[in-house]
């Protein structure tokens, strides 16, 4: 047997369809895994993603032992861990999966350098897009796209389909384990109480996908909003840490015998996640500037109150509070409440929308760090292919349209179950008796709202326009 090749785990937490890990496997040499908690480059992730992250590894070293193998956990600087790994147990080669942040991407590069300078071959693969930041590009500008229908459309005439590899029945062992840190236990979240809706690892993104293609996904085009039917996939907390590969997905997607619509629709939401990984990789301070510059002129509001009510889910408007409520409870939260919820602190509490965007991180199971930027920034209008700034959501109309029997609703925010129709979303112009028959007191039991819709709407439509 050839000397051993270290293959180092980073956001691609799967042995199906993993190509470094294939790419180890093919030279017939012992195989090494490691994953490497480290601090010192990179946005670090959240609270609510770690717990995910922490469950996937040990997902992950199961799986690896069913097939004669362990995960190495080590803590401390990347470069100085796989330097001394290397060493250790005399590794010709190093392979990883990319990652596309640009700090991250500076230091990968100074470590395949260092590595090949010491004689130990280094080697990355795609292993979380369809297609690299920098392969899909405008024939007008020659440059990356900004806006995303014109992106999609390129990405689809190029193909989507991908050569996929399976997992291994048996990956090569050292004849001697190098030492290993033990694996971290997940945060005991006590806040969290509904934690058992998830299934971190590659079996259960495995699960998500055929759940979805086999029951939930008839009407997706259009079921997609309602947040109270099953009509998502859930498949994004998987693909934040690679647990499954977007080319499964297409692979899967396409053979299923579904509706051409919905099936289009569904892949077109990758497509938005390949489009926020372009824009992340050719602005790489996605997270913290507005990508239209005159946004960085927005006189935003300071209020601590208001942005606590908001996190708390007690702004007054309940499909607000119901999305804000969700997230505390399951670490995940609607997509078109999302976009409710957003609008809300950007345009009618004023607040940053870099503010908003830090709680998702922290609070999201599913933060991504292109996606979760890329959203934010569209919500809030400064983004590349931004919703208008005068688009604003207004949340009164937005929970009837989309929760029209109130199911979503009352089961984040169950102090209003008495109520239904419009008076759910406003429960202000409910009459007396309605409140009273439901025990419910407004500003007691449930809380006035904040700010007044109208006058919020014109305030930042002020705002804006100022720009």
């Amino acid at each position: 047997m050839s000397q051993h090749i270290i293959v180092w785990f980073r956001q691609d937490l799967r042995l199906n369809d993993n190509p470094a890990l294939q790419s180890a496997l093919n030279s017939n040499s012992a195989v090494i895994p490691v994953f490497i908690d480290d601090e010192t480059c990179g946005r670090q992730a959240g609270s609510m993603s770690r717990w995910w992250r922490d469950n996937s590894l040990a997902k992950l070293n199961n799986a690896l032992r069913k097939r004669g193998s362990r995960l190495i956990y080590r803590k401390g600087k990347a470069a100085d861990v796989l330097s001394a790994l290397a060493s250790e147990v005399g590794a010709k080669s190093v392979y990883w999966n990319r990652q596309y942040e640009a700090n991250i991407v500076a230091r990968d590069t100074a470590i395949k350098s260092k590595l090949r300078e010491d004689s130990i071959a280094a080697e990355s693969f795609n292993g979380s897009l369809l297609f690299e930041p920098w392969e899909v590009t405008s024939k007008s500008t020659g440059g990356p796209f900004k806006v995303f229908t014109p992106f999609w459309r390129a990405c689809c005439a190029l193909g989507l389909k991908r050569g996929l590899s399976g997992a291994p029945e048996k990956i090569s062992a050292p004849e001697q384990w190098p030492n290993s840190d033990a694996l971290p236990e997940p945060s005991a979240l006590t806040h969290m109480d509904s934690l058992d809706i998830w299934q971190p690892g590659e079996d259960g993104a495995s699960n998500a996908l055929a759940l979805f293609l086999s029951e939930n996904i008839d009407g997706y085009a259009e079921r997609r909003n309602l947040p109270a039917e099953p009509a998502t996939s859930r498949l994004s907390p998987h693909l934040r840490w690679g647990e499954i590969s977007p080319a499964r997905i297409v692979a899967e997607t396409q053979a299923a015998d579904i509706k051409t619509n919905d099936g289009d629709k569904f892949l077109s939401e990758l497509g938005w996640r390949e489009f926020s990984y372009q824009l992340l990789y050719h602005n790489p301070e996605l997270a913290e500037t507005c990508l239209q510059d005159k946004f960085e002129a927005f006189p935003w509001r300071d209020d601590a109150d208001a942005f606590a009510a908001w996190k708390l889910g007690e702004t007054g408007y309940p499909i607000v509070d119901a999305g804000m409520r969700e997230l505390r409870r399951t670490g995940y939260m609607h997509n078109r409440v999302r976009m409710i919820a957003a609008s809300f602190l950007i345009k009618h509490l004023l607040i940053d929308w870099r503010e908003g965007e830090k709680w998702f991180w922290e609070c999201l199971v599913d933060a991504d760090p292109a996606n979760n930027s890329a959203s934010w920034q569209w919500v809030a209008g400064c983004g590349a292919d931004a919703a208008p700034y005068f688009r604003i959501f207004n949340p009164i109309l937005q929970g009837p349209k989309f929760d029209a029997e109130g199911i979503y609703t009352k089961t984040y925010v169950p102090e209003l179950n008495t109520l239904s129709g419009k008076t759910l979303f406003a429960p202000w112009t409910a009459r007396s008796d309605m409140l009273d028959s439901g025990a419910i007191s407004l500003g007691n039991t449930y809380p006035n709202p904040i700010v007044n819709h109208e006058a919020a709407r014109a305030r930042a439509l002020e705002c804006f326009k100022s720009l």
